[in-house]
This record gives structure tokens, C-alpha cells and sequence, in this order.
């Protein structure tokens, strides 16, 4: 059963520039040590921190929740399984909306260009027997 879905669109340019002007602590507010290892890996890391800034938006978004609403963006940890595909892992705020709400399986799908990185995201949770 489809508990939320989330959808976000972001501008790699933005990124990019707040990253230029606040450094490591715009970095170290909103990303996990592994997704900063992760990017920095990349030549031009911009559209892969922004496909990752898009998944935290997205998933407070499938929760029908936004920022200052007890889940922070580092509680939102995206990676790669063996496979490659991105997953998210949760922590703090977010593991205890995930518990809270019964989510089961969380989908997560990637994509950037030049100039956008965008995340599509599912919660999915057992169907409920009345």
C-alpha cells in the first residue's frame, strides 16, 4: 500500500553556488560524511549533490512533512546498494517517522542533466486489515 509519493526538481547552478559560497557548512548540514565522499569523488559533483538534495526533499514530501517539522536533512542518507541503485537510509527524526508511520520499503529514483537533478520517491507500507 502506497503511503506517499514525493517529486522534486532541482537546479544544479543552485547548488553549485550555495555550495561555492557556504563550503563545508552548507555540506556538512545537509549531507552525511558517505554522500560528501560520494560526490567529491565526481569532477563536477554539483548534479550529484543536487539529485541528493532532491531525494530529502522528496521524502519529507512523500511524508506529507517539511524542514523544521522534526526531521533534519541529515537524517535522510542517501547510497548505493550492490547494484548501484540509490536507497535511502534513515536516521534520528527520520527513522522515527519511518517506524512511526509503518513504512515497510522506501523506492527511490535518481536522474540529473547539465543543468537539473531531479528525485522521484515511494513509501510503501503493509495494507492495513480493518
Amino acid at each position: 500500500m502506497i503511503h506517499g509519493i514525493g517529486i522534486d526538481l532541482v537546479e544544479n547552478d543552485r547548488i553549485e553556488k550555495v555550495i561555492r559560497k557556504w563550503g563545508c557548512k552548507f555540506l556538512n548540514r545537509v549531507f552525511c560524511d558517505r554522500e560528501v565522499e560520494y560526490c567529491a569523488k565526481h569532477v563536477h559533483n554539483a548534479p550529484h549533490y543536487a539529485a541528493r538534495f532532491a531525494a530529502k526533499e522528496s521524502f519529507l514530501k512523500a511524508l506529507g512533512m517539511g524542514l523544521g517539522m522534526g526531521v533534519k536533512m541529515k537524517d535522510i542518507e542517501v547510497t548505493r546498494g550492490g547494484d548501484g541503485k540509490p536507497e535511502i537510509v534513515v536516521h534520528d527524526g527520520a527513522k522515527n517517522q519511518i517506524d512511526k508511520n509503518k513504512i515497510t520499503r522506501i523506492h527511490l529514483s535518481l536522474t540529473h542533466t547539465e543543468n537539473y537533478a531531479a528525485a522521484f520517491l515511494v513509501l510503501e507500507k503493509e495494507k492495513e486489515l480493518y
